[in-house]
């Protein structure tokens, strides 16, 4: 009793109108909806030649560590975790589009992760998130999701190949891919239904049809130790002398715009649901920046790409969730997850194919927030949302659009609302663009 007296002060229970159970409850829920995590990203960073079962351990370590951190010292009931279209960029992007060694990569996500934590200690972070344009940030989003969902269909079978069209439908009669059909269509029912944690109920949903019908093995197991960092631990550190080039740099600089848009809109979202912004200001915005950007650093040191917060943490939120107690719990079981590593084995790619597919869906409705009426808004922001999943690279829809994002409002006769910031990476991304088709 006297415990939770002292967790009642420290996270201020009677403040937020809210309780030990309640937000117990919220913390279970914010892990159940991330939790596809868990067994997602071992699969997608699996196709950068990464080991998955080291790739699991750290995906669990670090997301602990980070809701951890953003739990216990920004006190805010949000989530951590490697995120989705960062780890597509650094897998396919980054390892297969441009021939980078997952190690270098690896140490791409820490020194992007350095720099976003002196952008935190150095309160430059309003700086940058004032400099790029709320369409733009936008248009980012979406063309990660329609990157991601292409991705999802093309594992699940229902996009493939073909020489004269480029892609076309796949067979969508065979046994894996109606797997794949069937576990999208029972997640998709969950979302609309407003089914808490209804993406990790869906994955498990597939993976048990799959292995009911005889289309994925059943497991010897379901609990084990964690398995082993050893292949993927420190690896990232011995190869940070590997950033020297200029592509490298400009993937240094994705990995950082990327995870500090995402993660500081994901916490104003998040926070604005829950009722914690005062004054049109977020309290201890700089603390929680922090939580995300010291898990870059770590998740690259463990072995995974970089980590954010979670929008999933709303379904917390819903649940009543107020204070930073809840990610506290979510990161218990984030640690607890440890051991179901066995279960890597059926999380097959027709199994993660719906929550690619519809995660993606979820981050294209960033479209609707996009001035589409003003041309030298929505022509720029077009590009680069269809560059990414045409193109298969998230860089090159970021420095295709905002290359042309300048130019546009500059013939348009807005150059003086153009950001110096902007100027700068317009200069940039202009002499990175002999790099793209390599």
């Amino acid at each position: 009793m006297k415990k939770q007296k002292t967790l009642a002060r420290y996270f201020e229970f009677n403040k937020f109108q809210t309780s030990f159970t309640t937000e117990t409850i919220a913390g279970v829920t914010t892990f159940l909806s991330m939790a596809y995590i868990l067994f997602v990203n071992p699969s997608v960073l699996g196709d950068a030649g990464m080991d998955k079962n080291a790739v699991f351990t750290a995906t669990a370590l670090v997301s602990a560590f980070g809701t951890l951190i953003m739990g216990l010292l920004a006190r805010y009931p949000i989530g951590v975790a490697p995120g989705m279209g960062i780890n597509a960029f650094f897998t396919y992007s980054v390892v297969i589009g441009s021939g980078v060694p997952w190690q270098t990569a690896l140490a791409a996500v820490i020194l992007a992760g350095i720099l976003f934590v002196l952008l935190t200690l150095f309160k430059i972070r309003n700086v940058l998130l004032n400099a790029i344009p709320q369409n733009l940030k936008m248009a980012t989003a979406s063309g990660i999701g329609l990157l991601i969902t292409f991705i999802g269909l093309k594992n699940a079978g229902i996009v493939v190949k073909n020489e004269d069209t480029f892609v076309a439908l796949g067979d969508i009669t065979a046994p894996h891919t109606l797997l794949a059909i069937l576990g999208t269509l029972i997640t998709m029912v969950l979302l609309v239904r407003n089914v808490r944690g209804g993406i990790f109920i869906g994955l498990a949903a597939t993976a048990l049809i799959g292995i009911l019908t005889g289309l994925i093995p059943t497991p010897d197991h379901v609990f084990s130790s964690a398995p082993s960092l050893a292949p993927t631990f420190g690896v990232g550190l011995s190869h940070l002398s590997d950033i020297h080039s200029g592509h490298l740099i400009i993937v240094v600089l994705t990995f950082l715009i990327v995870g500090f848009f995402d993660t500081a809109g994901t916490i104003m979202a998040v926070s604005h649901q829950a009722g914690l912004i005062q004054n049109n200001q977020l309290p201890r915005s700089g603390r929680a920046l922090f939580a995300s950007s010291s898990s870059f650093i770590v998740g690259g040191i463990l072995g995974t790409s970089p980590a954010n917060a979670y929008v999933e943490s709303s379904a917390g939120v819903a649940a009543g969730g107020r204070t930073g107690f809840s990610a506290v719990v979510t990161a218990i079981f984030f640690l607890l997850a440890t051991f179901l590593s066995p279960l890597l084995s059926v999380v097959t790619n027709e199994v993660t194919a719906p929550a690619l597919i519809v995660v993606g869906s979820l981050m294209a409705s960033a479209m609707g927030s996009i001035e589409w009426k003003r041309s030298e808004i929505a022509i720029p922001a077009f590009i680069t949302i269809i560059a990414m999943p045409l193109t298969y690279s998230i860089t090159n829809g970021i420095v295709l659009g905002f290359i042309t994002y300048p130019i546009l409002m500059t013939v348009k006769g807005r150059f003086k609302e153009l950001h110096p910031m902007m100027i700068i990476l317009f200069i940039i991304f202009i002499f990175f663009i002999p790099f793209l088709s390599s």
